[in-house]
């Protein structure tokens, strides 16, 4: 008989018995006999210690494989146990930790709880060795007999628990579970405005609607010919080494007239150090050509607020119709004015032209990664949304051209609050000026890298908007514009967006879900664990889909933050704490040689009004600024906030083994992790 003639032409030849190794999981594997040997090779293998040994052979490459791999996934789990100690080591060497919460109410109610659940979670273990494992019934039934007979308890630990078991039924159950509801119906409410949200921007993307020019589109190459009015270009900054130097250049490659144009460099500096480097950065590009100046305010009031009232202040101001302002470590591309102040032209009820935030730093670490998930919903969903449909929206303080006219018939910066932008926002839109924002012009710029300036910037975003609302509230009430648009500033403006969101966040998943584990008759429903954190990440996700590999860590992290925002939220708007502290975003300067280098290749291309500067030397000069910014100490710090609800959550998650709860026992398992690592300062920048 011929042999069988195979696919690929040639002849199928066996030696031995097929095998086949199954492992299902680590611990549970299994030979199967693929096909008997065939007479041929029953012949020529006339001894069977042969396929003997060979299957011998093969289940020790097998266990030795699986020995290796158990090996190697013990010294990964060791390498890490290791360096987690090691930095927890180093954290508690350095002793440094949250000075804003030595004296916290916020703190102390958080160890209340700590504590609290700890009890109970003793008092729990207790009983469950006891063998005493109620369901609902059984508790109904033992609180019946405890009332009926108090003196039949024996010992004074089942008295104990049996009082606990009344109480818990009686007063924290009922309690609990009011809490929940509210926050579930908070959650659909907020799920709803995301999702219009979300359909806004998608019909927006299909029909491809942004806002349209008068005279049509510009041509960024147009000679005299074009629309230059007189624009004031302000950049106020305070200590910003890292990165005054790419501002100041970026601000003076603006293709724009240079008899038109005045920048401003407002320097709140205290370190007479940075004041000398930044005035002489001034005085190089004034000898260049650019129309650039200098003002250091003797009385440092108001913040940033007060710089840019004092500015506004000078006599040359009154010559200017528009005003661009930009933070420190913004860069706008040098056509900016170009395509953002023609939306002015024939426009007398525009007020405000914003342009979007891109990010230098986005991909640096986790926490900038997380952040520009964040980001990218604000300007891609709620700014573009809410500037096409309903035009207005919150000014972002930077990267915008305000209409000088505006900006004074709406009473100008007030230093009332650590939102300045937002207040004046507010106050034109209640005076009747209208918004455009363009999410095809962007500006880059910088993402805090350290988790303790992206906590410190969080905060003071989320005081602020509560003053405000406080302060402009009456306003609102009083103003004559349309019911409808008061109702969408009190209610979905401030009360949605600013309060509700961390308020059911905290609540929910920080207090609620972790206290229902020690009362079983108020727990939440797996789908309250599960849908309700998913939902909400990702639809916030959606603006910026190459981010979904990070769903879960961002899911986690914003649930970690919500103790940050509920926190300065409640500041605000009781005016408790450091509400109205503000502390300068600290930042890295990451785009300073690429861009200076961009800048000077374009400049002969458009020459109006800047000459080259010397680039070698302004290389070297950021270089030595680097290698002093390097010696300065700095310390990762710990978070006893962060800390103390990172137990409570693990706390919790203990307890939940004690009655089988998976879902609830992963997601308090793996939020408490998150709490730990960010109380640890082990997200974002690390310092050796």
């Amino acid at each position: 008989m011929a042999p069988p003639f195979t696919w690929w032409g040639g002849k199928e030849t066996q030696r031995g018995t097929p095998v086949v190794v199954k492992m299902e999981n680590p611990n549970n594997w299994s030979m199967v006999e693929l096909e008997t040997p065939s007479e041929d090779d029953s012949f020529l293998l006339t001894k069977g210690e042969k396929v003997k040994n060979k299957n011998a052979k093969q289940l020790t490459w097998v266990l030795l494989l699986k020995a290796h791999k158990a090996a190697g996934c013990l010294t990964s789990i060791a390498s890490a146990l290791f360096s987690f100690g090691s930095v927890i080591r180093r954290r508690v060497a350095t002793g440094k930790t949250d000075s804003s919460t030595s004296n916290s109410w916020f703190y102390s109610c958080i160890k209340v709880f700590v504590w609290f659940s700890l009890i109970l979670l003793g008092f729990e273990i207790a009983a469950y060795y006891k063998g005493w494992h109620f369901n609902t019934y059984d508790l109904h039934i033992q609180h019946l007999y405890t009332l009926a007979n108090p003196l039949a308890v024996k010992g004074v630990f089942d008295l104990l628990y049996s009082i606990w078991v009344v109480v818990r039924v009686e007063y924290f159950a009922p309690i609990l579970k009011s809490l929940a509801n509210v926050c579930i119906v908070l959650f659909f409410i907020q799920s709803l405005d995301r999702l219009i949200l979300c359909l806004g921007c998608l019909w927006i993307r299909i029909w491809k609607i942004k806002p349209v020019l008068k005279d049509g589109p510009v041509d960024l190459e147009d000679g005299d010919g074009g629309y230059y009015p007189m624009v004031l270009v302000q950049i106020p900054m305070c200590n910003e080494k890292e990165v005054y130097q790419q501002a100041i250049a970026a601000m003076s490659s603006l293709e724009w007239p240079k008899s038109k144009l005045l920048i401003q460099i407002l320097d709140d500096s205290d370190d007479s150090t940075t004041q000398m480097l930044i005035k002489e950065e001034v005085h190089k590009w004034q000898k260049d050509g650019v129309n650039i100046v200098y003002r250091h305010r003797v009385i440092r009031e108001g913040y940033k607020a007060g710089n840019l009232k004092s500015a506004m202040n000078c006599s040359y101001v009154k010559d200017y119709e528009f005003v661009a302002i930009f933070d420190a470590d913004f860069q706008p591309s040098p056509d900016f004015l170009k395509r953002t102040v023609p939306y002015f032209k024939d426009n007398e009820d525009i007020g405000l032209v914003q342009a979007r935030w891109s990010f230098v730093n986005k991909e640096e670490n986790l926490l900038t990664r997380l952040q520009h998930i964040n980001l990218a919903f604000h300007f891609e969903v709620e700014q573009q949304v809410n500037g096409i449909f309903l035009n207005f929206f919150g000014f972002n303080g930077t990267a915008g051209v305000w209409r000088i006219k505006a900006l004074e018939g709406s009473g100008g910066w007030l230093e009332r609050t650590t939102v300045e932008d937002m207040d004046i926002a507010v106050r034109a839109h209640l005076h009747g000026w209208k918004f455009i924002f363009l999410n095809d012009v962007e500006c880059q710029c910088e993402v805090p890298e350290s988790y303790e300036a992206y906590r410190k910037q969080q905060h003071r975003w989320h005081s602020g908007p509560m003053q405000l609302f406080r302060l402009c509230f009456p306003a609102i009430v009083e103003s004559n514009i349309s019911i409808w648009k008061k109702g969408n500033l009190i209610f979905l403006f401030f009360l949605l967006r600013k309060l509700i969101l961390p308020f059911y966040s905290f609540t929910l998943f920080c207090i609620i879900l972790p206290m229902t584990m020690f009362v079983p008759e108020a727990t939440l429903p797996t789908w309250v664990v599960s849908y309700i954190p998913a939902t909400m990440s990702f639809l916030n996700i959606l603006p910026s889909p190459k981010s979904f590999p990070f769903i879960v860590p961002y899911l986690l992290f914003e649930n970690t933050m919500s103790v940050t925002k509920f926190n300065a939220m409640i500041s605000g708007l009781f005016q408790l704490g450091s509400s109205y502290e503000w502390i300068v975003t600290k930042k890295s300067g990451r785009s300073s040689e690429g861009d200076l280098s961009l800048l000077v290749d374009e400049k002969p291309k458009h020459q109006r009004g800047t000459s080259e500067p010397n680039l070698g030397d302004l290389k070297e000069e950021i270089k030595q600024k680097a290698r002093k910014s390097s010696r300065k100490k700095k310390h990762n710090r710990i978070y006893t906030k962060e800390l103390a609800l990172a137990f409570l959550l693990l706390t919790a998650a203990v307890r939940s083994l004690l009655s089988a709860q998976g879902i609830h026992f992963y997601f308090l398992l793996f939020q408490g992790i998150s709490f730990l690592l960010v109380g640890l300062d082990l997200i974002g920048e690390q310092v050796d």
